[in-house]
């Protein structure tokens, strides 16, 4: 009896001619085109030269002191501070008797904090004007309290380790809890006062293709009484914070009188959010807008040059599974502008800060983790603008309406949006592919539309949504 051996053969599995190697084929159709990789080059040179531009135009305004930090950006701490040791616990009590000036946000009150260093951790009790009593730390508006309260009122806050509590009353007998935050490292030695702010009159010009925001210095003034600091230090004397990075001023210069335990306050500025701050980091990083359609040509080019010169259907013969095909064409593509976007982000930070430098400005600190997510998210920004570009490409199948598309969706928002009203640009900005921006933000400002990992995801989603359109159509129509 014969047995006959089990037939095996001897053809390599479709699996051998894989994934990896459609990837290879991609990458080796890329680099062996020197204009696609030419183009790959011109993008990494415009983004450094407009970084590089915009940092030879570049001056400090004075505030912060040339800082581009954006924790500290995003921190205004002026207005007029006198203020006494506090060493341990203890509390600081006195009756805002008059409050004049600045408007609805005008501030009178009290406040502890651990020195007076400009963005040091504070906590603030306020009387204003139009909301009430406030209880205000971590250089945020609004915080606890609120109503109708106005002057006169009573204030008192109490230091117990780190937690600072705020009281109020009308009469000083009946004490009403506002509120209780946490210093976090709030020194065994720390100093409590009084202190007036205001925030700055501002106009904000928009239309279309930029917008001008100019400021105008508010005043405000406030008188107190009764003021007791406990316990109170042998010989210690009130004295007042400065103009920034300068040393204490002199009371009478810097809008502090007193008598008979009668302390009269007034000054400028405010101490809060500074929701106007320029964004250092994302003006280094706006080379971006140039440098993309470099990006976006390259990727379109990709798919459409296969169009133009029938080698798809080779392709589609060599690989027939064209959802694996789509797929290699957008991570190439997408690995390639992310090489280039990595290459791009960093160089310009490096090479504008000496210019930065030059002109009074420090440079964002790149090991900071916001600046380092912008930079990071602008070369991860090019990424998905590349997978969206070759998506696009493969539907409409023609260069120049699938370039045009893609610029359209990523810039006209961007640039209709500042000439409408805030409230219709921010929806704007939410709903557009040109959300993915807002990865490059490093600071809070008045017109934000989205944060900036939510704009990101808003970019990914039109590009899987592109992507399975492609694939959709791809499937069921000739190449």
């Amino acid at each position: 009896m014969t047995v006959m051996a089990p037939y095996r053969s001897t053809v390599e599995p479709e699996a051998r001619d894989g994934f990896g190697r459609l990837l290879l084929a991609e990458w080796t159709k890329l680099r062996t085109v020197p204009r696609w990789m030419l183009t790959l080059l011109a993008s990494v040179v415009l983004m450094v030269l407009v970084a590089l531009l915009s940092a030879a135009g570049s001056e400090s305004t004075g505030q912060g002191g040339g800082s581009s930090d954006p924790a500290r950006l995003q921190k205004i701490d002026l207005g007029h501070y006198t203020y006494q040791p506090l060493a341990g616990d203890g509390e600081i009590i006195a009756r805002v008797t008059a409050q004049r000036g600045g408007g609805a946000w005008a501030k009178a009150g009290l406040m502890i904090r651990g020195s007076v260093e400009r963005a040091t951790p504070y906590a603030a009790l306020m009387v204003t004007p139009g909301h009430g009593v406030r209880l205000q730390t971590g250089y945020e508006n609004g915080g606890a309290g609120g109503g109708t309260a106005k002057a006169p009122r009573w204030l008192k806050l109490t230091r117990s380790g780190t937690a600072v509590t705020g009281y109020e009353s009308p009469d000083g007998r009946a004490w009403q809890r506002v509120g209780s935050v946490r210093l976090d490292k709030l020194p065994e030695n720390a100093m409590a006062g009084m202190f007036v702010a205001v925030p700055d009159e501002v106009e904000v010009q928009r239309q279309f293709g930029g917008e001008s925001v100019s400021g105008n210095p508010a005043d405000t003034g406030a008188r107190f009484d009764q003021v007791s600091v406990s316990p109170a230090q042998p010989g210690a004397a009130w004295r007042d914070r400065g103009a920034p990075g300068g040393p204490a001023a002199d009371p009478g210069v810097d809008g502090r009188t007193g008598s008979d335990g009668t302390f009269t306050l007034k000054g400028t500025g405010d101490i809060g959010p500074n929701e106007f701050a320029d964004d250092s980091t994302k003006t280094t990083l706006t080379g971006v807008l140039i440098g993309q359609a470099a990006i976006v040509a390259l990727a379109v080019l990709m798919v459409t040059a296969e169009y133009r010169r029938g080698m798809l259907r080779t392709t589609l013969a060599a690989s027939p599974r064209r959802g694996r095909l789509l797929a290699a064409k957008a991570i190439v593509a997408g690995l390639a502008a992310l090489a280039a976007g990595l290459v791009a982000s960093f160089g310009s930070m490096l090479l504008a800060a000496p210019m930065q430098r030059s002109n009074g400005l420090e440079p964002p600190p790149l090991m900071d983790g916001t600046v380092l997510r912008a930079v990071l998210g602008t070369a991860a920004l090019l990424a998905v603008i590349a997978v969206f570009s070759v998506a696009v490409a493969v539907i409409v199948r023609r260069s120049a309406p699938a370039i045009t598309i893609v610029l359209l969706l990523l810039l006209v928002p961007q640039i209709i949006a500042t000439g409408l009203p805030l409230s219709v640009a921010r929806w704007l900005d939410r709903l557009t592919p040109a959300a993915g921006f807002a990865i490059q933000e490093t600071v809070t400002r008045f017109d934000q539309a989205i944060v900036p990992w939510a704009g990101f995801g808003v970019l990914c989603a039109y590009a899987l949504a592109a992507l399975a359109a492609a694939y959709w159509l791809l499937r069921r129509r000739d190449a």
